[in-house]
């Protein structure tokens, strides 16, 4: 049962871990800030979800796991939230997405 729960611990840290860098990799790629707050957001919430529910497998105590818990929540709650009203507050600003040359939706709409 301890090979197990150290398995199981040890590969959520490694996805957490991916996650988190792939956020950055994603960060340094993508052409414009709503592409960039998406992948770090997205990835950065889910790496970060990740790595505590691996480090609860590792907890020995139950009030380490619970503030595990409470950190958990506490994080799946303020990264959404918190690029949502990043987002909002960029399109508030006048800050519109980039869009490839052949994007044919000013085409569009502009006929209509």
């Amino acid at each position: 049962m301890d090979v197990i729960l150290n398995f199981t611990g040890a590969l959520c840290l490694f996805i957490g871990c991916f996650l988190c860098i792939s956020g950055g990799v994603g960060l340094l790629r993508f052409p414009d800030f709503y592409t960039r707050m998406h992948a770090v957001g997205v990835t950065d919430t889910l790496g970060a979800g990740m790595i505590l529910i691996g480090l609860m497998f590792y907890s020995p105590d139950f009030l380490i796991f619970a503030k595990l818990v409470m950190i958990l929540l506490l994080t799946l709650l303020v990264g959404p939230t918190t690029s949502h009203v990043l987002a909002k507050a960029a399109m508030r600003n006048g800050l519109m997405p980039a869009l490839e040359k052949g994007d044919n939706s000013k085409e569009i709409n502009s006929s209509n």
